[in-house]
């Protein structure tokens, strides 16, 4: 399969092999010197990512697994750690990969304005003196956030204060002219008062203002997440699946090596 592949570069060539999805617009970012990888239905191209060099795909799932293969058996892919693919059932996964951690997720997106929250004038953009606030808000309510205060990532930080407090926190990782909104969370104590939903709602407003669509990602299971972010207007969905690959992560099927 590998010999069929076309290699492509620079930001214009993987949109247009991606058919310019907001995905591949917000992970191809502005780097011209990306490179990657088009086969029938399946694109592939690398970046940094904050666990290592990482892999993101669009196109058919089980081709693009099949082409990932394909590439790691030859090298192709350099020391790659995580892996972005669409979304695959775990039979046809292990069937290509070994993984030592998945998540099934989607990526959403809305471009039109969110209804107004109750809460949404207690929003405000946070400063550098609030990333210990910040931080131990994460640490508290998001422990498994990769989003945190000093991330190089992330462009500006919004939260909400209740006293000397930051109860609610989410971070603009907007990239590519595309709007991404990452690491939102709320204080335990303080959940159900719709804070979460003026958050997002204030920050998909504000990211409108400079960019064509917001994005966001949501863990399949968080069904509680999901209904909110669609009541907001985040109706486009894209099914995704994350790995982190084993050091030796091919199990040599649809392999050409």
């Amino acid at each position: 399969m590998i010999t069929r592949a076309t290699l492509v570069r620079g930001r214009a060539a993987i949109l247009a092999a991606a058919g310019d999805h907001p995905y591949a617009r917000l992970y191809a970012g502005r780097d011209n010197e990306l490179s990657g990888y088009l086969l029938d239905d399946a694109t592939i191209w690398t970046g940094p990512g904050p666990h290592g060099p990482t892999g993101y795909a669009s196109g058919d799932a089980e081709q693009v697994v099949g082409l990932a293969a394909d590439l790691l058996s030859v090298g192709a892919l350099g020391d790659l750690r995580w892996l972005h693919l669409p979304r695959l059932d775990a039979g046809v996964l292990e069937t290509y990969l070994k993984v030592t951690h998945r998540d099934d997720w989607d990526f959403r997106w809305t471009v039109t304005p969110p209804p107004v929250q109750p809460a949404e004038p207690r929003v405000e953009r946070l400063t550098e003196a609030d990333h210990d606030a910040i931080t131990d808000l994460v640490d508290s309510s998001f422990p498994t956030s990769t989003t945190r205060p000093g991330d190089p990532r992330v462009r500006a930080w919004y939260g909400i204060r209740s006293g000397d407090r930051v109860v609610a926190a989410g971070a603009d990782r907007s990239r590519g002219g595309t709007g991404f909104l990452a690491g939102i969370t709320v204080a335990v104590d303080v959940r159900g008062q719709g804070l979460g939903a003026a958050l997002t709602a204030a920050m998909t407003r504000a990211l409108l203002d400079e960019t064509e669509e917001v994005t966001l990602g949501v863990l399949t299971e968080n069904l509680g997440a999901i209904r909110l972010y669609e009541r907001l207007g985040f109706a486009g969905s894209m099914p995704r699946t994350s790995v982190a690959l084993a050091p030796s992560a091919l199990l040599g099927a649809g392999t050409s090596a």
